[in-house]
This record gives C-alpha cells, structure tokens and sequence, in this order.
C-alpha cells in the first residue's frame, strides 16, 4: 500500500484516492470480455449483455435459463432441474459436519436477536372529533435473495439474507445463486439456505438470475423485491429491473476504511484491510492513522500477511488498485475524510472510539475499538454484512428487516372532523387549481 501525506495533498487529491468508481465503470476483464464475444457473437458491454438476456428471459423462460447456465456457467441444468430438490438437501445435510450446523445456529441465533430489535408494529392514533390516522406495517409477500457465486461459497450472504426477511415475516423466501462446473452447488449453501428458512433454492445465478426473480418463468413464480450482493452483471441487472421489482441496492464491491491512532496494533489493522482486499480486485482498503510510525508498519505487516494468503493476488491486485495509507495530522481530519469516502465497513481503531463516533456521519457498519475485526460483523456478531457501497452510506443503510416490510397509511375521517379540515383542504386544492378535489371534499362539507 502507498503512504500519503494528508498536509501535501489538495482536498480534491484526497478525495479522489478515497472515492470509489461509479459500478458502471467497473472494468472488466479481457478474459471475460472473450467470453461474452463467444456467447453473444459479439463484444457487447455488460449493460448491452444484461439487457440481451433479461429481454431473452422475458421471451423464452426456462429455455432461456438452461442456455445461459450451460454457455456462462458451464452447467447443464436440462436434467437437474432449476431448483434444488428435497434428495439434494437431504444429501447436501449428510455432507456437512456437526460443527457446521452448530455454527450456522449461533449465527442465526444473533442474527436474528439483532433484526428482531428493527420490528416495526403497525400503530393507530385517534384525534380530534374522533378522526383515526395510523400505519399498517405489512411483509412483503415474497422476496428474492441473491447469493453470488464465484470462487467462494457465501454462507454467511444466505444468512444475512434470508433470516431478516424470515423475521419480518415474508412467507416466501426465493435464494438463487448459481451452480458452477465444479461440482453444483455447495452442500453448505443448501443448508444454510434451509436452515435459515427459504421456500425454495434457485440453482441460477447472474442476470438471468435477477430476470427469472424479477419476471418469473414457466418454473420460477416472480418476486416482489429481489435483495443481495452480486458482480456488475448482477448489479446492472438489478437496476435494469427496478420498478417491475424492488431492489435494496446496487452494491459496488467491498470497501473497508481503518481509522487508527497509535494505540492501535499494526497486525490486526493489516490483518483487516486484508480481509476485504480478498474479496475482488476492484475491493477498496483504505487506512488514515495520526502515526506515521503506524503507517510503516501497516504496510510492512501487510507485505508479509499477503504472502500467506490463499487469494494473495486478487488481494496484491485490490491493494495496487486502489490501496492508500494518508497520514492525517489530527483524528478530526481521518473522521471528515472518512465522511467523504462514506465507506462500506468503517473501523475505528483508536484509544477513545466511542469519543470519535459522534463525528461520523457516513459508514454502513462501525467497528469500534481494537478488537471489533470487520470480519466478525461478517458472519457472526449481529448486524447485516450487506451494506452501502460506493459512497452511497452518504444517504442510504444496511440490509434490514425495513427492507422486507412496506407500509400503508390509515387515515378515518368522521362527519365533524371533515368540517374541520375541509375548508382548508378546498382552499389548498383551488389554489392548485384541481377543482376536482375541492369538490370532493365540498360536497360533503356541504351537506
């Protein structure tokens, strides 16, 4: 990672190296670009590619989701089936261990304790002249979640996905993700996803994924919001979608910014910016300490931590992408650049972190003191692990049981509480000049 001086840089320099890439712009890469040349007969981009198969889906169904299984993910789903079926989850219980699931419950356990704590209660006031205004919170009667697939098999995304919806009380639970050449869908997966309370499992991923949740197929019943992470084929998809459905967010990929003062302890800050380096190339790691003796040794310990890790050039990549270390002169400075950079996982690893908390504004998730690891957020503290990326925690939050519910105004009027309002109600609507409804509410103050 490079070290920066915050007192020699322009606040423009600065903002630049903390703000991330539009997901539109997010590069991809020449090996996949091939890819798409052989399966669309042409070098499409990702928008003209998610648009070809979301317009596909919509026309052919099923056929459409069996093709692009076998030409994007190389699986033949024709005799399998789109779902995974109750003998797959049977096997898929004997292949996991004893440990696994008593893993999986602790994590649900305080998953659910936490999005529990979100329940909202519809609720009913009665005022003046017996008029009645309230809200109906009601779930949503189904939702998609999406599990991205790759390299990794995301458990701790089902979890996160599912078992808020589950808590807000959505009856129907769709998880899809894809399979891949190597061996179907991790048994973990399944498990997770039943444990966790979904109807049904979905063994397709990317844009085909979104279209067969957002429009439905001859097989797959559409959805009505579709939540979950995915790459930029399945973001694009996503917002290509929304308004047929609800979406929760178009997330970017991860991002982790440390803010840390000398108290902090270089391993375990190295050993965080890590573990969000790995996730992708396009990752963003960021680290703003008031200790440039801090800084070297970040650096050095991250130099000998990535040698060790597994998925060290998907990390070295993150890291020269986009990897900075700005040495800030004061922890006021760290907490507004943070501000700017509204990170996805912001950890404050600092002697006082309650003390700097008050001065920020913009973070999905905060770490606070040495011991908070980003990663136990991840998969087993409490709070959601799907959050705002991209700078967008300026103005939106994590995955929550919010995102499961909708409400409705209630609103009962009785014969002396209209003579109350309407006349103020008419003048309102005159003004406007929409004397329909002036005469709505006239003919019945009237009489």
């Amino acid at each position: 990672m490079r070290i920066v001086n915050a007192a020699e840089m322009s606040r423009d320099q600065l903002e630049y190296l903390l703000t991330r890439p539009d997901v539109d712009a997010v590069e991809v890469t020449p090996e996949v670009m091939a890819r798409t040349e052989e399966t669309f007969g042409g070098p499409l981009t990702p928008l003209e590619v998610v648009q070809t198969i979301l317009a596909d889906v919509r026309e052919r169904g099923d056929e459409a989701l069996v093709h692009y299984a076998a030409a994007i993910d190389g699986v033949d789903l024709s005799s399998k089936g789109l779902f995974v079926t109750d003998a797959e989850l049977e096997q898929a219980y004997q292949q996991v261990s004893k440990q696994f699931l008593a893993d999986l419950d602790v994590a649900m356990d305080n998953i659910a304790a936490y999005h529990r704590k979100q329940v909202q209660n519809s609720w009913i006031t009665t005022g003046p002249h017996g008029n009645v205004l309230g809200q109906k919170v009601t779930p949503l009667a189904s939702v998609g979640a999406y599990v991205p697939g790759g390299t990794a098999p995301l458990v701790s995304t089902v979890l996160m996905t599912v078992v808020p919806a589950k808590v807000a009380g959505v009856k129907r639970v769709v998880v899809a993700t894809p399979e891949t050449k190597h061996g179907g869908l991790n048994p973990h997966i399944i498990v997770a996803a039943h444990k966790a309370g979904a109807s049904q499992l979905l063994r397709v991923g990317g844009a085909q994924g979104i279209a067969a949740l957002a429009y439905g197929t001859q097989s797959v019943e559409p959805v009505d919001k579709i939540v979950g992470p995915g790459n930029i084929y399945v973001t694009l998809a996503k917002k290509e979608v929304f308004g047929k459905v609800g979406i929760d967010s178009l997330a970017g990929p991860s991002e982790i910014l440390v803010i840390a003062d000398d108290t902090a302890n270089p391993r375990y800050v190295a050993a965080d910016l890590l573990s969000q380096a790995e996730h992708d190339p396009e990752a963003g790691v960021y680290l703003l300490t008031t200790s440039p003796e801090l800084a070297e040794q970040v650096a050095q310990e991250i130099k000998e931590h990535l040698a060790l890790l597994p998925r060290r050039e998907i990390a070295a990549q993150a890291l020269t992408k986009s990897g900075v270390i700005v040495v800030c002169p004061d922890l006021e400075t760290a907490a507004e650049l943070s501000n700017i950079c509204a990170p996805e996982h912001l950890e404050l690893a600092v002697a006082e972190p309650f003390a700097l908390l008050d001065q920020i504004q913009n973070a999905g998730a905060i770490f606070l003191g040495h011991y908070a690891s980003e990663p136990v957020g991840d998969y087993v503290a409490g709070p959601n692990h799907v959050l705002p990326t991209n700078g967008t925690a300026r103005f939106s939050s994590p995955l929550g049981v919010y995102d499961f519910v909708k409400y409705s105004s209630i609103i009962s009027v009785t014969a002396k509480g209209l003579q109350q309002l309407a006349p103020t109600g008419i003048r309102l609507a005159q003004g406007e000049g929409l004397q329909a409804h002036a005469r709505a509410m006239a003919i019945r103050f009237e009489s």
